[in-house]
């Protein structure tokens, strides 16, 4: 798996693009504002594995939140704004690491170069967001009434020429929508006609169940095809999961290598132990580790000692003389 080159983008001390590495990302659901409920959640998030956290920023008080937020956290801060340019200029002073906003809809030129001035002088990178649920009306109506790959590329091509024309080429971009063959082709395209580094997500994406089942065959479509710089994993959860499920999905693409594997039998009516259970009690302690080990919790003497001999540590349930042992 040959990976993209893209140019490389530093959010904070933390590098997007330009390497074989791919940032985990999530977003606080606690009201910005909130500084102690969003602090604990990120921290939270960053014992669970989270490389770069997103928190909305809705008013100026969420803007301004950031500063105090920043002091407490360990990861960069990423502001997600829309429409109001004031708001990311407020963010941009608080000391934010990145913000997600897009040029064409904060306004006039004057006010996007307001921001763009504000991230130049303190080397702040801003991520084009384009989502398949809120493309300009013209761009659907030229493509069919309809979100198409070539309108989602369309649009981002329309923020980046934006910045581009003021000498800003500090930027990344995202192109989310929760259909899946939507969402791939656009990257596909996206990865075909940029250079940037590209920030994966499938968009509503879904419960813990529906949503890590979609992420992870979109997700990892595009990761085997070395696209993809930095994830988020959107999930209708408890944000943790969304960093659980992003390590998974990065481990097997053969991106993250401090993650236990644990192999552990279906089972079957050849299985003579209640390994159901113990998979479950070694896997809930594997989320506690960081180590690339390998561990296999197996059923019977079938596959069972093949498997378990591959692994750093195994067990392979059996019966002697009518004993499991």
């Amino acid at each position: 798996m040959k990976r993209e080159y893209t140019n490389k983008v530093m959010i904070g001390n933390v590098q997007i693009g330009g390497q074989n590495k791919v940032v985990i990302q999530s977003m606080c659901n606690t009201r910005t504002k909130d500084i102690l409920s969003t602090v604990q959640q990120i921290l939270e998030l960053e014992n669970a594995g989270c490389e770069i956290i997103r928190v909305a920023c809705l008013d100026i008080e969420d803007a301004k939140a950031i500063e105090e937020i920043k002091r407490q956290i360990h990861i960069p801060i990423v502001a997600d704004i829309h429409f109001d340019y004031k708001i990311a200029i407020c963010a941009i002073e608080s000391g934010v690491d990145k913000i997600r906003i897009n040029p064409g809809n904060i306004g006039s030129e004057e006010r996007t170069k307001a921001v763009v001035d504000r991230c130049k002088e303190r080397n702040i990178p801003i991520r084009i967001g384009v989502n398949a649920g809120s493309l300009e009306k013209e761009l659907l109506h030229k493509y069919g009434d309809k979100p198409t790959a070539k309108a989602m590329v369309e649009s981002a091509r329309r923020h980046i020429d934006i910045l581009e024309k003021l000498n800003y080429r500090n930027y990344l971009i995202s192109l989310k929508a929760s259909n899946l063959d939507l969402c791939i082709e656009s990257y596909e395209e996206a990865a075909k006609e940029f250079n940037c580094p590209l920030h994966l997500g499938i968009t509503e994406a879904g419960t813990e169940f529906s949503g890590t089942i979609k992420s992870s065959i979109g997700l990892g479509v595009l990761l085997r095809h070395g696209i993809g710089d930095t994830i988020r994993v959107s999930l209708s959860d408890d944000p943790v999961k969304e960093i659980k499920v992003a390590k998974e999905i990065l481990k097997d693409c053969n991106l993250y290598k401090k993650t236990p594997t644990l192999i552990a039998c279906p089972t079957c009516g050849r299985t003579q132990i209640d390994l159901i259970p113990m998979a479950k009690q070694v896997e809930e302690f594997l989320q506690t580790i960081e180590s690339d080990i390998t561990v296999a919790v197996m059923g019977c003497a079938v596959n069972g000692p093949g498997e378990a001999s591959q692994a750093d540590i195994g067990i392979a349930g059996r019966y002697k003389r009518g004993t499991a042992i």
